[in-house]
């Protein structure tokens, strides 16, 4: 198992930090130190700290790590709209070497296991011709893929696994979280998702009220990462 990795899905919404929450727990629990990452966020909440995202507060209060909101989060916006976009409204330059710092030093911290939580899928933009892809490539960590199971989520799934593999970095493994437990053939489906991604599936995480970060633990194997 590698001491970090960089945490994508397969679209936006597909339950990214759920999954990554669960991870961290779940490493917690092996006995591990933890610390999260997630380097751009929009739809923040202003607070009297700041602005604040409920995904980056999530993943910094299962880190067990002393961080700062700061070195989870460095860049906040409040629109909930694509980074860029709000980044771009705020006047600031979203590019991949504003983001490398910061994530570098978080995984200077040197936590047994480390996650980075990107924004919606693989291809976000960033700046300019920059992808929030080309910090993973930057920073060379493999992949956890969270696949949000529904209708059309093969395609997804096996494409982003297409390009991240295209992009030189290694699927180390994914998660199927079950955002439509009605999704039509749903074995068949996770069936033929096992069969065609190249990693082993670290869990099926399946539709939780509430869906904690020690709920969702339980259905995951950390010892089946590459």
């Amino acid at each position: 198992m590698s001491p970090a990795y960089f945490i994508t899905g397969t679209d936006t919404d597909v339950g990214k930090t759920t999954v990554a929450t669960g991870l961290l727990q779940a490493a917690r629990l092996a006995g591990l130190s933890t610390a999260a990452g997630k380097p751009v966020a929009s739809g923040c909440e202003p607070s009297a700290q700041g602005l604040r995202n409920a995904d980056a507060l999530a993943l910094l209060a299962q880190s067990s790590l002393p961080l700062s909101y700061a070195e989870v989060n460095p860049f906040a916006f409040e629109p909930a709209i694509a980074p860029h976009l709000a980044a771009r409204e705020a006047g600031v330059a979203l590019t991949v070497q504003s983001l490398l710092m910061p994530m570098r030093h978080l995984l200077a911290k040197g936590a047994d296991f480390t996650l980075i939580e990107g924004a919606g899928g693989w291809r976000v933009p960033l700046a300019g011709q920059d992808n929030l892809s080309d910090l993973a490539m930057a920073l060379g960590l493999p992949v956890i893929l969270v696949v949000g199971v529904r209708l059309g989520c093969i395609n997804h799934a096996l494409l982003t696994a297409e390009a991240i593999a295209q992009d030189g970095l290694q699927l180390a493994g994914w998660v199927a979280n079950i955002i439509d437990p009605k999704t039509s053939r749903l074995e068949e489906n996770l069936a033929t998702l096992a069969e065609r991604l190249p990693a082993p599936c670290l869990g099926r995480v399946p539709r939780l009220k509430p869906a904690s970060a020690e709920t969702v633990a339980e259905y995951l194997q950390l010892d089946l990462l590459d």
